[in-house]
């Protein structure tokens, strides 16, 4: 992280560090649903550990940086922007983990014909917030390669809200109460929303690009 970052290492690890929880998260969060899918209840329970002590890793690397950039004086003239995507990217992480409890807690009756569409739409979602864990590093390392994710970040949303529109569709034309079907489009939110949460951190992200750029 050669331009923001020039005075010290301990600081570029943390953030890599961070970032690197947050990547770990997305993945977990997409094996997480697969393996509740799949009936694979230890697993899931795995899942469900791992991704809260990415989560409180993630917290905690957040306010020692915030603290580091403050106690040090580093970067004035870009701190609001830089604090304000490690929030953002926090943010997703968090809602990996809401993701995989709200599965946990409800324990939503999948029905059959719909997992081939949940573990598709988990994936989009994941890539989504793998693409822009990869723009954040771009940020701090590489400021003119940020675009280079950008446009995966929001390719991978407008997939994901595509199968989440045919899920809620196929949802709807089970034979089934309206009450499982409600239950049931609320899951496809809950997953899709890490994708609309990437897209989120990456309108932002351009922007705090653009301010660093001129």
């Amino acid at each position: 992280m050669p331009i923001l970052f020039k005075s010290t290492k301990m600081l570029e690890a943390q953030i890599d560090e961070f970032l690197d929880a947050v990547s770990q998260g997305a993945l977990v969060f997409k094996h997480g649903i697969k393996n509740y899918l799949d009936n694979q209840k230890p697993n899931f329970e795995d899942n469900i550990t791992t991704i809260r002590d990415l989560e409180k890793k993630a917290d905690t690397l957040r306010r020692r940086i915030e603290s580091h950039l403050y106690s040090q004086s580093l970067i004035p003239e870009h701190r609001g922007d830089v604090l304000g995507l490690l929030e953002n990217m926090d943010n997703v992480i968090d809602i990996a983990k809401g993701s995989l409890n709200y599965f946990s807690v409800e324990t939503p009756d999948i029905h059959m014909d719909l997992i081939k569409d949940f573990v598709e739409l988990s994936d989009k979602a994941a890539l989504a917030a793998e693409s822009i864990v990869l723009a954040a590093r771009a940020f701090f390392r590489d400021v003119n390669a940020v675009k280079d994710h950008l446009h995966k970040v929001y390719f991978y949303e407008k997939e994901a809200d595509k199968i989440a529109d045919r899920l809620k569709r196929h949802i709807f034309k089970l034979k089934m109460d309206l009450s499982n079907k409600m239950h049931l489009t609320h899951f496809v939110q809950h997953v899709d929303f890490l994708a609309d949460r990437a897209e989120e951190v990456a309108d932002r992200l351009s922007i705090y690009t653009i301010k660093r750029s001129v």
